[in-house]
């Protein structure tokens, strides 16, 4: 159990805490002045502190109090401390909170209340902690693979994003074909760039053909080529994409959308590696790895009879798959901010335009159905049409998303009645079961997310979206 400091000039209090936090499991460290509460902070692995606000029998400012905790809070802003004093007045609590107290509670206090919120916030404390080392690990790891790979300018934060780049490098050097799945705009070009930078052709010709683009009566033409006269309008000789990438790598985009005719004809070569350009009679060998990327379901074309299943089993020998924008949102700001530096460096000036707190807050609602490329031509149309230094969301278009006002819960407080029909609507019924959830939890996130079955994170995004705030009722 995380360790709890009680820092109090009273021997009696000092007792009856540490007795207290003592029967419900917790280590307890006393201190009895300001600078002994320091060097329990300084020194001393803590997951909660309660602290007197004054020092002197004849005190009762909370001044002595107010400055231990601005101590407290310069060296470790995010340790929870739970001001306790039978003088301070209601305004002096609310100072309280503002200088960054957790919480305040009165003397003589509540057994069942007081260890139900010291214990809540250091397991809060815990749970902030453990996630900041996995995120610090996992930016290790990220930190890592880039050093070791040529990631080709991508960037990430997500662990889906990572799992999908680690197998692409991975594979990279097997010289085998590999199939890229995901929606449209998520970067599938890209994790063909990478796959061909980390593999034994980098430096070797990188041919792209976006194979969607391609009729069906050129698409022989335009793979292997075509001697002159070979059809109506061919006057000299033209190499095929086989041809030109002949000892590197060939990728072809949007093959979901190959004709069949064209299916047929690819498969030949990736069966034999040879090919005859039109109008020649002549074989040729084409010593080329094929990437190829899609954003069809091949297996439900491969039912429906619009793709050759024996054409899948030769591109898919690796899959990799990238999720959609919306399922990875840890990404998103930081590829907004990429995309802006990029911006800021091709604008004549050069100016360094910074996202403000609703517009990151706009980004992270949004859906995102063109993925990473719609998120850049909002950023690009931001960037042009802004007014200072700092983009909006009504810049990017997604003032809607950052319009709703906040509506604050008491803790404590019945769930507020919604107007309106009687049948709710799907979001006044996800906000009464947040709201139910907040208030049996009296107001700490973490075990009302715990209880939903959510992430602290995705709880806090949901209460955003619905205007959903917690007002804490001090007593």
């Amino acid at each position: 159990m995380p360790k709890i400091l009680v820092i109090d000039d009273q021997p009696a209090v000092c007792v009856a805490l540490t007795t207290l936090f003592e029967l419900h499991g917790h280590e307890v460290r006393v201190a009895a002045t300001p600078d002994e509460a320091m060097a329990a902070v300084l020194g001393d692995e803590l997951g909660a502190v309660v602290q007197d606000m004054n020092f002197r029998q004849s005190a009762t400012s909370g001044e002595e109090g107010m400055e231990l905790l601005r101590r407290i809070k310069a060296v470790d802003p995010e340790l929870p401390v739970v001001a306790m004093t039978a003088f301070t007045s209601i305004a002096g609590a609310v100072e309280l909170i503002k200088a960054g107290a957790s919480d305040y509670v009165p003397k003589p206090w509540d057994d069942q209340k007081l260890v139900a919120t010291v214990g809540n916030l250091a397991r809060l404390r815990a749970l902030e902690q453990e996630n900041a080392r996995l995120l610090a690990q996992r930016g290790r790891a990220r930190h890592r693979l880039a050093e070791r790979h040529d990631l080709a300018g991508l960037v990430y934060a997500s662990d889906a994003m990572h799992e999908v780049v680690s197998l692409a490098v991975k594979v990279a050097p097997a010289d085998v074909p590999v199939l890229i799945t995901g929606p449209n705009g998520t970067g599938k070009e890209l994790l063909a760039a990478i796959v061909q930078a980390n593999s034994r052709r980098r430096g070797r010709p990188f041919v792209k053909v976006n194979a969607g683009a391609l009729p069906d009566e050129l698409v022989e033409a335009e793979l292997f080529g075509a001697e002159p006269g070979a059809f109506t309008g061919a006057t000299r000789l033209r190499a095929g994409r086989f041809e030109e990438a002949d000892g590197g790598t060939l990728f072809l985009d949007e093959i979901g959308t190959l004709s069949l005719n064209g299916q047929k004809k690819l498969l030949r070569v990736l069966q034999t590696g040879e090919y005859q350009r039109l109008g020649s009679s002549v074989t040729r060998k084409a010593d080329v790895r094929v990437l190829s990327a899609t954003n069809r379901d091949l297996p439900r074309a491969i039912a429906e009879g619009s793709f050759r299943e024996d054409l899948y089993f030769r591109l898919n020998v690796i899959e990799l798959t990238i999720p959609a924008l919306r399922d990875r949102p840890e990404d998103i700001v930081p590829i907004a901010s990429h995309l802006l530096d990029r911006l800021a460096a091709r604008a004549a000036g050069g100016e360094r335009v910074t996202l403000g707190p609703r517009a990151r807050h706009a980004l992270a609602e949004h859906d995102w159905p063109g993925n990473v490329r719609e998120l850049e031509n909002r950023l690009t149309r931001a960037a042009l049409v802004r007014k200072g230094e700092t983009i909006e969301p009504h810049d990017l278009g997604l003032d809607a998303v950052a319009r709703a006002p906040p509506a604050p819960i008491a803790t404590g407080a019945a769930p507020a009645a919604h107007a309106g029909s009687s049948a709710p609507s799907a979001t006044s019924s996800e906000r009464l079961e947040i709201e139910r959830a907040l208030v049996e939890a009296r107001g700490v996130v973490a075990k009302a997310a715990a209880s939903l079955g959510l992430s602290r994170q995705g709880l806090y995004r949901r209460m955003d979206r619905l205007g959903i705030q917690i007002e804490r009722k001090l007593k």
